[in-house]
């Protein structure tokens, strides 16, 4: 796989091997590697003809190949039909890998570890099976809009967050000698309209808010960018010089290269100029409409494209491929081989861990041995959905595990939470009775008399090509589907032991059933794939205490998130007011705020200490992958005690909340600039430690074009929430 492959997976173990780490950006040093890369591209891009150099940069067309995305080989250097394959929680379309957790909650983990190892584990199982390059992670769309239908594929609504888990994940699947494709860039919000509508966007905005995350990948050395569908500030992305050379190419010193979103390309010329530098699948998805092979050969013959532009192209996709060192010894493709291996134990983990406890009135939470138990809705038992019997899990029928669209992916199992609730009962000597149907007639019947009635309701969305249920890939209502929150109310109008548990794609308003009497517990549970049920399981009856943290927030009316799914362009009104920026901004109330989660223990936060050399003034130092070399320097470091005072084993995620100087442009009461996730005993004391970067203290200064640390005071918030905050400090430059 190369020297820069080995040398991630060195440093992968060694972070493995210290628990507890906190999230310490890695200094990327791309810059030797890329050089070497370059050198053997260069080399190669010498001796081929033009012919070869268009086969490399275009796909050979929709399904003429093994995989979604394929281009023609070219022998006289080695180098193989390359293999491009959704996507970013597992290998579409193969039939023994592994249905990883999608992004969202990966980053509900807060878990480095578990989100490196997820990340590994990915790019194991797609070179075994031959794939070249995962199209993952995702950092857009980001999730501003709560309805978006894609929203779960990424890391959340935060950009620090989000690129923080970009970075983790495109180092592991790299290590494993796989492209990456940091994906869909950029400002790609919502489905609707989404192949003709305009993002609108600031300048400010785009690099403070969804810039952010891709810096990120790039910094990490990520091979590939798959430009969006959308248009930008009017221009579409595959188009957009401004976006694809000035932003990513230049400003971010990105050194791979960019592809199209399947069929987003809209010229020959136009797209080659500015930034493109392979098309994607090659053909719309009819077999038509070729924009690039025989048109860019006589694009370049008539001096449209010039000759430098083409060797560009190809001398980046080629240094990318040698890069993760594939050129040598290489699997074929075989999308049918078995490679699961023990990779079902991240899904656990990270389902497990990315389960955020909302509500647990008299510590209904965990179970003990109840004599008898109700578990009630469809989202309880194996159903289409589960079975992969709709196309790209374009169905919410029964049990949820991820969202529907191209990055969905087979089931190789699932584990239905009705029936690891029964093999669970089945040891203690429980009963459980079962009423399988969203339907409340009869629900009575079945929960009377139990210990405590678990209802399962869910909320689905995905990508656009499929309508489900009327929802036309985003959502067209925050509310839960199937009649959930009238079933909640029927439950627990019988049983006031109810406890719900919720699976979505992404918010869901929870009014109506937190204002229920009877419920006692909400459990947040998100999308966890193949092993839904084990992982429910596991937080229910306490063997292990819930550490989830909401990656998003949950309102208390879908009008307080001051955004929507929009019929017409998108002109971004707010600005880098996203999710919890603009709840804080704007002064309103919500009904869980974002970073929130509660536990079965409790936390102090003590001893804040706080060491810097940060000074005013823009980033100036030379342009590396992801930006001015300095901007990834650390400038200061925030230390925090942080004690298990319960009674049980648990991990606190510690969050820092920076708070800029009046000097800068209005950001938001706070934003996240660090996190740990410490694991302790009970009585137990860890230290929490964030490394701030110069990147985290600027901001960016439209007029001079630059990141810019400003000058004055900034607060210091750490705590358990983005509104929980036990410990502040300040730093003065």
């Amino acid at each position: 796989m190369g020297i820069f492959g080995l040398a991630l997976l060195a440093a992968a173990a060694i972070a493995r091997a210290a628990p507890n780490c906190p999230v310490v950006p890695r200094q990327a040093s791309g810059t030797a590697a890329w050089d070497t890369a370059y050198a053997s591209a260069r080399a190669a891009v010498a001796r081929l003809s033009q012919q070869d150099k268009i086969n490399i940069v275009t796909g050979i067309g929709w399904e003429r190949g093994p995989c979604v995305g394929n281009t023609a080989p070219v022998n006289s250097i080695g180098y193989p039909q390359l293999c491009l394959q959704d996507g970013p929680l597992g290998i579409r379309f193969a039939t023994g890998t592994t249905a990883f957790t999608p992004g969202v909650q990966a980053a509900s983990t807060w878990d480095v570890d578990l989100i490196r190892q997820r990340g590994e584990y990915l790019g194991a199982e797609a070179r075994a099976v031959g794939v070249h390059v995962l199209l993952g992670p995702v950092a857009g769309a980001l999730g501003k809009i709560p309805h978006g239908g894609r929203n779960w594929e990424g890391f959340g609504s935060d950009p620090y967050l989000a690129g923080i888990c970009m970075a983790e994940t495109i180092e592991a699947i790299q290590s494993q000698g796989v492209q990456a494709c940091a994906k869909h860039y950029i400002v790609n919000e919502q489905e609707w309209m989404r192949e003709t509508m305009s993002s609108n966007v600031d300048d400010r905005t785009m690099h403070e808010i969804y810039l952010w995350p891709f810096a990120d990948a790039a910094h990490s050395n990520v091979a590939s960018f798959m430009c969006s569908y959308n248009k930008i500030n009017g221009t579409w992305a595959c188009e957009s010089d401004s976006v694809q050379n000035k932003l990513l190419k230049q400003e971010l010193g990105f050194r791979g290269y960019i592809m199209s979103d399947w069929n987003a390309q809209h010229t020959t010329v136009g797209s080659a100029n500015s930034g493109m530098d392979m098309t994607m699948p090659g053909t719309d998805f009819s077999g038509g409409n070729v924009l690039w092979g025989p048109q860019l050969n006589n694009a370049v013959n008539s001096g449209q494209v010039s000759r430098a532009r083409l060797d560009d192209m190809a001398t980046r996709i080629l240094a990318a491929w040698y890069l993760v060192g594939q050129d040598k010894g290489y699997p074929q493709v075989n999308l049918r081989l078995n490679v699961q291996g023990n990779h079902k134990e991240n899904v656990r983990a990270v389902a497990r861990d990315g389960i955020v406890l909302l509500r647990n009135e008299g510590n209904i939470l965990p179970l003990g041995r109840p004599s008898r138990i109700a578990v009630v809705g469809s989202g309880a038992v194996i159903g289409r959905h589960a079975q992969n019997g709709c196309q790209d899990k374009g169905c919410n029928d029964g049990a949820l595990g991820m969202g529907w669209g191209s990055g969905s992916v087979n089931y190789p199992y699932f584990v239905a939470p009705y029936d690891a609730i029964r093999e669970r009962a089945s040891r203690d000597g429980t009963q459980v009775s079962l009423h399988s149907s969203d339907n409340t007639n009869g629900v009575q019947n079945v929960v009377q008399g139990a210990d405590v009635a678990i209802v399962f309701i869910t909320a689905d969305s995905g990508e656009g090509y499929i309508t489900v249920e009327g929802h036309p890939g985003d959502r067209n209502h925050l509310d839960p589907w199937h009649n959930g929150n009238q079933l909640v109310q029927a439950v627990a109008a019988a049983n006031k032991n109810t406890i719900v548990v919720v699976h979505s794609t992404g918010p869901i308003i929870l009014e109506t059933i937190l204002n229920t009497p009877g419920v006692r517990a909400v459990v947040w549970a998100g999308l966890p794939s193949q092993e839904n049920g084990n992982a429910i399981v596991d937080i229910l009856y306490g063997s292990t205490s819930p550490s989830g943290k909401l990656v998003y927030t949950i309102a208390k009316r879908p009008e307080d998130y001051g955004v929507s799914i929009v019929r017409g362009d998108d002109n971004f009104r707010e600005g880098v007011f996203v999710d919890y920026r603009w709840f804080d901004q704007n002064n309103i109330e919500p009904r869980f705020e974002f970073g929130f989660g509660l536990s079965y223990t409790n936390f102090s936060y003590s001893g804040l200490s706080i060491t810097s050399n940060a000074r005013a003034g823009p980033a100036t130092g030379p342009t590396i992958p992801g930006g001015p070399a300095d901007l990834w320097e650390t400038v200061a470091t925030v230390t925090a005690q942080i004690t298990n005072t319960g009674g049980v084993a648990g991990a606190e995620v510690a969050q820092l909340y920076l708070t800029l100087p009046p000097t800068a442009p209005p950001a938001g009461p706070r934003q996240l600039r660090g996190f740990t996730k410490l694991k302790l005993q009970p009585g137990q004391t860890g230290t929490a430690t964030f490394k701030l970067r110069k990147r985290d203290l600027s901001y960016w200064d439209v007029g001079r074009q630059q990141w810019v640390v400003p000058s004055g005071r900034f607060t210091i918030s750490v705590g358990a929430s983005s509104r929980d905050i036990r410990l502040t400090g300040s730093i003065d430059v």
